[in-house]
């Protein structure tokens, strides 16, 4: 049992020292100005980030985060990590918080990676790495000249316009592509703070989390165009020209009765011609139309099994010659950097609390210091100011 206990020991002071957090910041000193750099590339279109707890909070200090603070503005903003690194064999664990307490109309990302539109989302950027290639961004990243053409390893955040869009965007870059997810992720709309959670596995797979709860999991190739698929149509396949696909058809022996053809519409009999009608000044009279009570209807025969049926053709499929495996999806050689991106209708958005590291067990233990904590007092504080709206309200 010692040697066992010892053994625990060992093991756990190993993880200990080898659980890394590469980018931690919650904004709590008045430095925070000289971490993170504006962009410079909008000039006047550009908004300013304040440092704000907001309308409701827990703690009036320790719930301040970055804040947008004009209406219809670019918001472009990075911080650089201490020094770049790889997670090739850990864990990529990315998470931060995210406050709408204004009414949201759309909070966009304004990059044009689907079909070269501005999308409005709200998102985090890493810069790229494309695998293919020897250009290597992250560390180098040019701060002051980011923009909506810069490239990036991986999107992740939740994306809200109107009522239509209330997405989390989980987007990577692989050979110089962006991947869009293929699920629908659904992220939260109210005005209350949210944590984000992305977790990047070296076995390929991935979870999404919302609040510390899993709302999505998967395999990176699976749910992300990473690769080409499988298999493909064997291209030199094609149905044969006698091939009969028809399951039903119609009886050659069944006829329409005689009495079938009766029209759909008929003069009503009953109508008869007003008294002061004028052939010269009205026209010739006819009657009104009604339904005829003898129509049966459009006569089509009875459909048969077909004797010559041979089954849906399915077509053969081969081992596409264009597929390679990848063990190393989800790695990224540097990543070095982490920043907004976004434009706004109407400001107010809060970022906070955002962390980068190796470790699952690290990002809960943050997320108990600092989100478990806010929300608890941030109802309440909300509470308490909805109830004296609504006090006030009921006195005029």
């Amino acid at each position: 049992m010692g040697l066992l206990r010892l053994f625990a020991c060992v093991l756990f002071a190993f993880y200990i020292v080898e659980s890394r957090v590469y980018f931690k910041e919650t904004f709590g000193d008045a430095d925070w100005e000289k971490r993170w750099i504006s962009s410079t590339k909008k000039g006047s279109d550009a908004g300013k980030f304040v440092l704000s707890a907001g309308k409701f909070y827990n703690d009036p200090e320790l719930d301040k985060g970055i804040q947008t603070s004009q209406d219809s503005k670019f918001y472009r903003i990075s911080a650089k990590l201490d020094e770049g690194f790889s997670n090739k064999g850990k864990d990529l664990v990315i998470q931060f918080t995210v406050k709408h307490e204004q009414t949201i109309d759309c909070g966009g990302w304004i990059r044009q990676d689907l079909e070269k539109l501005q999308k409005r989302a709200l998102h985090i950027i890493f810069p790229t790495v494309p695998y293919a290639e020897a250009l290597i961004f992250g560390s180098d990243l040019d701060q002051a000249d980011m923009d909506g053409d810069t490239p990036y390893n991986i999107m992740f955040g939740p994306d809200i316009c109107g009522s239509g869009t209330k997405k989390v965007h989980v987007i990577f870059n692989y050979k110089g592509k962006n991947l869009v997810t293929r699920k629908d992720i659904r992220c939260k709309d109210d005005e209350m703070t949210h944590l984000y959670t992305l977790i990047v596995k070296p076995d390929n797979t991935y979870e999404v989390r919302i609040d510390n709860e899993k709302v999505e999991s998967g395999g990176l190739e699976q749910d992300w165009d990473f690769l080409p698929p499988k298999k493909i149509k064997d291209p030199e396949a094609k149905k044969p020209d006698d091939w009969v696909d028809e399951a039903k058809i119609p009886d050659p022996k069944d006829k329409k009765p005689d009495d079938y053809d009766k029209p759909k519409h008929i003069p009503d009999p009953h109508a008869k011609q007003p008294e002061d009608w004028d052939d010269e000044m009205d026209g010739e009279w006819e009657p009104p139309m009604i339904d005829n009570p003898e129509y049966k209807g459009e006569w089509k025969p009875k459909m048969i099994d077909n004797p010559a049926y041979k089954g849906k053709w399915v077509h053969p499929v081969i081992d596409n010659p264009d597929y390679a495996p990848d063990s190393e999806l989800y790695k990224f050689d540097d990543i070095g950097a982490i920043g907004f991106d976004l434009w706004q209708v109407k400001s107010g958005t809060i970022f906070d609390n955002i962390l980068i590291a190796d470790s699952v067990s690290d990002a809960e233990e943050f997320a108990k210091e600092t989100f478990d904590k806010t929300k608890v007092g941030e109802k309440k504080m909300k509470d308490e100011q909805d109830k004296k709206e609504r006090n006030q309200r009921k006195k005029k």
